[in-house]
C-alpha cells in the first residue's frame, strides 16, 4: 500500500488542523500542517502530496464572510500549482470552514472545470435560517456513492458547529443538474434515517436540518468524486466514545467520521 501525504492547509483563524491531522494518521497517512503563508511562499510543495485537506475553523476570523479572504488567496499563484495537483489522481477535502473555501474558491460543485470562476456565483453558503451559530449532531445520507470520501458509506451521524452553512441557490433548477453530475454528496435526513424517501424532495425543518440548507444539503462533490466539501465534522466523531448517547446506543469501536479518513488513504492502495 502506498502511504499518501497529507497536505492540511491552515490559515490564521483555522482551529481544527490538528484533530484533522490526527484521523488522517490514525488511518495511515503521513499528514502534515503546512500554513498558508508557507504554500504562498513556495507553491510548488503541493507536488509533494496526494490529498489536500482544508479543516474546520474561522479563518481571518469570518470578515467579510466565512471563508471569503481565505478563498481569494487560492486564486493568483495558486491558480496554476492546484490545478497541477487535482491534474493527478488526488484528493481534495473541505471541512466546514474548507467546504466554504472552496464554494468560495469556485473549486465545488465543478473542480477545476472553468475554474477560476468568471462572474457572479450561483451558489453560497451563507448564515443559517437561524441567524446563529448551531453546535448539534446529525443524521446524513449519503447521495454520492461514486465519491472517494464516501465510499461503502449509507448514512452517519456527525456533529455540525456553524453560524454561515446553509446553502443557498440562485435557481433552484441546479438540483436536476447537480444529481445528474453527482454533485449532491450528503443531505440532512431525520433521525430515524432517509427510511427510502429521497433525501432532496422536501425541505426538513429545524434541527433535522439545522440550517436550512437548500434540498438538505450537507455536502458536495464533483463529477469525478475527487473533491469533496462537507458542513460537518467527520474529524470530531472518530472515536464512537465521542457520540453523546455513545452509552444509550451501545457503540463501540470506530466513530461514523473515521471512514471518511479511511476511504481516502484506501484510495491510494
Amino acid at each position: 500500500m502506498t502511504q499518501p501525504r497529507v497536505c492540511v492547509l491552515r490559515a490564521p483563524g483555522t482551529n481544527c488542523d490538528s484533530e484533522t491531522a490526527f484521523a488522517f494518521e490514525r488511518c495511515g497517512a503521513i499528514a502534515e500542517r503546512v500554513h498558508l503563508f508557507r504554500l504562498l511562499e513556495n507553491p510548488a510543495v503541493l507536488k509533494d502530496y496526494q490529498i489536500l485537506c482544508l479543516p474546520g475553523g474561522f479563518s481571518y476570523g469570518d470578515d467579510i464572510g466565512a471563508g471569503v479572504i481565505f478563498s481569494q488567496k487560492l486564486g493568483g499563484p495558486l491558480v496554476e500549482p492546484l490545478r497541477e495537483m487535482l491534474s493527478r489522481d488526488t484528493l481534495l477535502l473541505g471541512v466546514c470552514n474548507g467546504f466554504q473555501v472552496l464554494l468560495k474558491a469556485g473549486l465545488l460543485p465543478g473542480g477545476t472545470q472553468n475554474w477560476p470562476p468568471s462572474g457572479a456565483r450561483d451558489v453560497t453558503l451563507t448564515w443559517n435560517e437561524n441567524g446563529k451559530y448551531t453546535a448539534l449532531w446529525v443524521r446524513l445520507k449519503n447521495t454520492a456513492p461514486h465519491n472517494a470520501f464516501l465510499k461503502g458509506i449509507d448514512e452517519i451521524d456527525l456533529p455540525i458547529a456553524h453560524a454561515e452553512g446553509r446553502l443557498a441557490v440562485r435557481d433552484p433548477g441546479v438540483l436536476s443538474a447537480w444529481q445528474k453530475q453527482g454533485n449532491v454528496a450528503l443531505c440532512y435526513v431525520p433521525k430515524a434515517g432517509a427510511n427510502g424517501v429521497r433525501p432532496t424532495e422536501a425541505k426538513l425543518e429545524y434541527p433535522e436540518n439545522p440550517n436550512g440548507s437548500f434540498a438538505n444539503i450537507a455536502a458536495l462533490s464533483d463529477a469525478s468524486g475527487r473533491v469533496l466539501g462537507l458542513m460537518p465534522h467527520p474529524e470530531r466523531f472518530i472515536d464512537a466514545t465521542q457520540h453523546p448517547r455513545w452509552t444509550r446506543l451501545g457503540l463501540t469501536g470506530d466513530g461514523d467520521g473515521l471512514k471518511v479518513f479511511q476511504n481516502a488513504v484506501d484510495y491510494f492502495k
